[in-house]
């Protein structure tokens, strides 16, 4: 008799910088999420598929739950909400030495989606550590299992595939077996970009600033893309151009090597500043820059 065939979309939330992004690069083995030390990386879901034989997982990176203060971030907790939603499994990622926040865990109470909860980072951790966390853990908030895993070491990480399988319905794939994302390659490409404006910048620029992809042309040896890099203000616009242009030149350097590892092809990169005012608290400007379910 045949195993049944497996499939159902999993999402990853948590607060920010708990390694959400990192745990579903590993988990897909793909590099789909910006991974900086710095909070707010991820803005908006990113879709990971990871296909077997007799199962389909569709993990979802959500931004970091936290209460908004703008309306970007109301769009990122958006996201948030539409992903517990129409999950089937949802992954509560926290980190070791974090404690349950009531004003922002308090939706975990009411939802009927099975939760897995997840104490990453343990790589971190000294003597009874684990063993306290899990305990901690278990009289704070009721899931199915609790799981202790380095996302950055990849320990434990084939217990958590195996409960992850365990608790998804039976039923076909959702996306072709060959499928490792529902995004786009301009998605991405943008996403690259703006992960090099976060590692580059200090302070506010990496917040202010989102990328546009304006042209993203495939010939048969070279891929062409033209970005802008939007931020808020003519000063941040000086900041992110640098000395003579060699800040941008530097963003644009290492976004292009990584976007040749991306998509295995040779990238020719073209990138602008323009300065979008408020961009970050303003729904006409977000929707124009995506941030819409």
């Amino acid at each position: 008799m045949s195993t049944p065939h497996k499939s159902g979309f999993v999402s990853i939330v948590g607060k920010p910088n708990v390694g959400k992004s990192s745990l579903i690069n590993k988990l897909v083995g793909e590099n789909l999420s910006i991974i900086t030390a710095k909070a707010q990386t991820t803005r908006h879901r990113i879709m990971g598929i990871l296909n077997g034989e007799d199962f389909q997982i569709v993990y979802s990176d959500t931004p970091g739950i936290l209460e908004p203060k703008y309306e970007l971030q109301e769009a990122m907790m958006g996201y948030v909400r539409v992903s517990l939603e129409d999950a089937d499994l949802i992954l509560l990622i926290v980190e070791l030495g974090e404690k349950y926040d009531e004003q922002l865990f308090a939706i975990f109470k009411t939802i009927q989606t099975p939760i897995l909860l997840v104490i990453n980072k343990i790589d971190l951790a000294k003597g009874s550590q684990v063993h306290d966390k899990i305990e901690y853990w278990k009289s704070m908030i009721s899931t199915k299992d609790i799981i202790a895993v380095s996302a950055k070491e990849g320990t434990n990480l084939d217990i958590l595939f195996a409960s992850i399988i365990s608790y998804l319905p039976e039923h076909p794939g959702y996306y072709p077996k060959g499928d490792f994302t529902d995004r786009s390659e301009r998605f991405f490409a943008s996403e690259i970009i703006r992960e090099k404006i976060f590692l580059n910048y200090e302070q506010e620029i990496p917040y202010s600033s989102e990328v546009g992809i304006e042209s993203f042309k495939e010939e048969e040896a070279i891929i062409r893309i033209r970005a802008t890099i939007y931020v808020e203000r003519d000063s941040q616009k000086g900041i992110l151009i640098g000395k003579g242009g060699s800040s941008l030149k530097k963003v644009g350097t290492e976004a292009r090597m990584d976007l040749e590892k991306f998509f295995n092809k040779k990238v020719f990169l073209e990138t602008h500043v323009k300065v979008a005012d408020n961009w970050r608290k303003q729904k006409l400007k977000l929707k124009h820059f995506g941030y819409t379910e």
